[in-house]
């Protein structure tokens, strides 16, 4: 095969005009299950407070007819909790000629670098919550920190906690985490294994339910990251469906192997991975019971202009309030692969 002698042919050739899409394509994930499911409130001050409260045990209130010797009972005063807002930001910076050139894709770079950043801070703060962050207080060095989900599912009054520590033997609740006033859960303390980390466990999922249920919680979720997404499908068995085709028109044969909805004793759990979530635990979450509480909302603020460019600043404040942690539950130390 070949081409005759002056066939004019792309190659070499000079105007031809680019092929530039209008479309950026970023498969960069931004699902924050989390952030999205949590409740929105407000802060007045750098350092907000919030109360919980519990009833007495239930027991056999038996009395005498007539009983004129009333006791009353001892106060059972409320518990102060705190936590910190902290401070999230990206600035952005373009200079005056490439907000006046013709990109593709994008009528205005600076525009488009600030949606961009604001998408990045969203993300941020889902790692941020799932994390094992302590409160701090910040000073001139240190940047104020807001206590991470993990800070608030601590001991409850019984002394029995919603972590339950997969890699103990035999799996228990991790108890006695420092004061439940002062401190564990109170933004200040969090569990650790005590282990190696073990094979997830339907019995290890059972007792955090209990836990949480026995608490008064009704967890709804179950937050992990994709190793142990895969592991809960797994104990479910394998699970196959196969719908024949056995004329035109029929439904396609199906295999299914993934459980999405565990219903145990104590509620019926909707499995949601986490590209976010800390490996080798799970997260028990009843949404009902989070805030993330904004003293400073998502805004821009224009930096002071300094020369040929325009540079802003997209920020937020804010912090996550744990109303009551013990209506949630976690699994630690527990294998992801």
């Amino acid at each position: 095969m070949a081409i005759a002698t002056n066939t004019r042919t792309t190659y070499g050739a000079i105007g031809i005009r680019e092929d530039l899409s209008d479309i950026i394509y970023n498969i960069s994930p931004m699902d924050t299950p989390f952030v999205s499911s949590v409740g929105k409130g407000s802060a007045d001050n750098t350092l907000f407070e919030w109360q919980t409260d519990e009833l007495a045990a239930a027991a056999a209130n038996q009395q005498l007819e007539g009983d004129n010797n009333m006791a009353a009972l001892a106060v059972g005063e409320p518990r102060r909790l705190q936590n910190y807002c902290q401070i999230s930001y990206k600035a952005v910076q373009t200079s005056g000629t490439a907000e006046a050139v013709n990109f593709a894709g994008r009528r205005n770079s600076q525009a488009y670098q600030l949606a961009k950043r604001a998408k990045e801070i969203k993300r941020d703060m889902e790692k941020m919550m799932l994390s094992e962050d302590l409160a701090a207080a910040g000073d001139a060095t240190e940047a104020r920190k807001s206590a991470a989900v993990m800070s608030w599912l601590g001991t409850a009054a019984a002394g029995t906690s919603n972590i339950i520590d997969g890699s103990a033997s035999p799996v228990v609740g991790i108890v006695n985490q420092g004061s439940p006033t002062a401190g564990f859960p109170n933004g200040t303390s969090k569990a650790s294994p005590s282990g190696s980390d073990a094979v997830l466990t339907m019995a290890m999922i059972n007792l955090a339910m209990q836990r949480a249920y026995t608490n008064g919680g009704e967890p709804k979720e179950i937050l992990c990251d994709a190793g142990l997404k895969q592991k809960i499908s797994a104990l479910g068995g394998s699970v196959i469906a196969d719908i024949q085709k056995d004329a035109p028109g029929d439904t396609p044969a199906t295999a299914v192997n993934a459980v999405d909805v565990l219903v145990t004793d104590f509620g019926t759990l909707h499995i949601v991975p986490s590209r976010l979530c800390l490996p080798n635990q799970l997260y028990f979450f009843d949404y009902d019971f989070w805030s993330i509480d904004y003293l400073r909302p998502f805004q821009t603020e224009s930096l002071a202009k300094t020369g040929d460019s325009v540079k802003q600043l997209m920020i937020a404040e804010y912090g996550l309030r744990a109303k009551n942690g013990l209506a949630n539950a976690a699994v630690i130390g527990i294998k992801d692969a």
